[in-house]
């Protein structure tokens, strides 16, 4: 099932997600180029993969369909449509992070610029 996440409720999401034990996974789908103008910092409750969203069929397999992923990109939609494709192949647990790193940057994190 695809869900949203708003940036504002991610701790929340991530607070739900530790009580299963599985360490959740942020998947950025954005371009090396992007992601070095503007980042999520690794948290102590996620951890973070970069996988640029035309390389993701070639490099499921670094994926673990067992951990909850919520992707993310620019605005949302790239991370949507890579969500969708992960749950075409086998993901069930998948989010979206609604509005990607600019909505992080204005509802969760304003040290994290916007471009």
């Amino acid at each position: 099932m695809l869900t949203q996440v708003l940036p504002a409720q991610f701790q929340q999401w991530l607070a739900t997600h530790a009580e299963n034990g599985v360490k959740p996974v942020v998947l950025d789908v954005r371009e090396p180029w992007e992601i070095s103008l503007s980042s999520i910092q690794p948290g102590t409750g996620f951890e973070l993969v970069c996988i640029p969203m035309h390389e993701i069929p070639g490099r499921l397999q670094e994926l673990n369909p067992d951990h909850p992923i919520a992707c993310l990109c620019h605005h949302g939609a790239r991370s949507m449509s890579v969500a969708a494709f992960l749950v075409n192949n086998g993901f069930d647990d998948v989010y979206n992070i609604t509005g990607g790193i600019d909505a992080w940057s204005l509802n969760a994190d304003p040290s994290v610029p916007r471009y």
